[in-house]
């Protein structure tokens, strides 16, 4: 069985966000890069299932839509545990565009299981997932919390309102990952990350395609208002700023 990551390469959540050219463009400069935090904990989930021999899991792949600057990313991937990794060489510009360039480099090169994070810390699309089945023309699971695997079948617990399902999947398919399918991520070992300097990072080159949508401008949130504290012996005030302003009585 083989399993593929599929893995965005996104600013650290403690950035302080700037654009250039008249904010069209991310000010890249001074970024710490870091895998997407629930691309991050679905390869450790993969990683988990494949420590237990009875899974019979042979390979672990990352994938990746980007240029070189993304290689140290792609390398922190590797040192955690994945086998090897291919990164197609293109800016990922659009959710449409990632998703077809990697079904592209997976029809050459099957796998049994894809996962997916729901979403990228950067863009929140929550868009590249279920296109990628859709390119693959194979199932897909969203709102994956649970993955297990037993007796040959996959084992499916996904989150829906007001509680959990449980459901089963015939491979191949797409797995779209949320908070829960591993604790915390797997952090790399000294051994992991001098072994990854070694490990096969194969590069592909895009196919051609229209985008689908384009950026015309970006906008910062307003600024939030200032704290107003009260007078703990004034609950009528809290009471009636809640109502008033705040409106969440």
């Amino acid at each position: 069985m083989r399993i593929l990551v599929c893995i965005s390469n996104v600013p650290d959540t403690t950035t302080r966000v700037k654009f250039v050219e008249n904010s069209t463009k991310l000010d890249t400069g001074g970024i710490q890069w870091v895998i997407n935090p629930w691309d991050e904990l679905s390869l450790t989930r993969a990683l988990e299932l494949k420590d237990d021999p009875a899974n019979n899991i042979q390979q672990i792949t990352v994938a990746h839509v980007g240029l070189a600057g993304a290689e140290p990313t792609i390398r922190k991937a590797l040192a955690i545990g994945a086998d090897d990794a291919l990164r197609v060489n293109a800016d990922p510009t659009e959710a449409y565009f990632v998703a077809l360039q990697l079904a592209n480099v997976i029809r050459e090169d099957p796998y049994d299981i894809i996962l997916c994070g729901i979403e990228s810390s950067d863009y929140n699309g929550s868009t590249v997932g279920g296109m990628l089945a859709e390119f693959l023309d194979i199932p897909s699971v969203s709102a994956v919390s649970s993955l297990n695997i037993e007796n040959g079948e996959v084992l499916i617990d996904r989150e829906i309102d007001g509680g959990k399902e449980k459901v089963t999947a015939s491979m191949p398919f797409v797995a779209i990952v949320q908070k829960g399918i591993a604790k915390e991520p797997r952090i790399a070992a000294m051994r992991g990350i001098m072994m990854a300097r070694s490990k096969t990072l194969k590069v592909t080159e895009p196919v051609s395609t229209e985008p689908m949508t384009e950026v015309l401008e970006f906008h910062m949130p307003k600024p939030h208002a200032a704290c107003k504290f009260i007078d703990p012996e004034q609950p009528k005030q809290l009471v009636e700023l809640l109502h008033n302003e705040a409106k969440v009585i």
